[in-house]
């Protein structure tokens, strides 16, 4: 058996698809599995909501603090306070996600608009 058919132009696609099939749908039925068992306030999903959070809330840190691209450009003050009064308008307008980015944005270009 000769390896000849790693070097096909299609190899790379067959390869992608396959293993981010695997590694995806592999997960998401087990999820679907062990989802169905649990109730919505178990310890577990508690936790699993609490980790996705976590993470989203690092992302989000990561992404002002330490910036790339542009967005280092932009001034760690101005930053925080867009980041500040994006979350203050998702709580006062009743937890809704897309009021909260559409003030962090616009804090962001006003921002550069009145400093540039």
């Amino acid at each position: 058996m000769s390896y000849q058919w790693l070097d096909t132009w299609w190899w790379p696609y067959v390869f992608i698809a396959v293993a981010g099939w695997l590694a995806t749908d592999l997960w998401r039925w087990l999820g679907v599995v062990v989802g169905a068992r649990l109730k919505d306030d178990s310890l577990l999903l508690i936790w699993v909501r609490a980790v996705a959070t976590a993470l989203v809330a690092a992302v989000i840190a990561k992404l002002v603090l330490y910036p790339s691209g542009e967005l280092k450009h932009v001034p760690v003050a101005l930053r925080l306070l867009a980041l500040g009064l994006g979350f203050a308008a998702f709580l006062a307008l009743r937890q809704r996600v897309w009021v909260g980015i559409a003030v962090a944005l616009a804090v962001l270009i006003g921002g550069q608009l009145l400093l540039g």
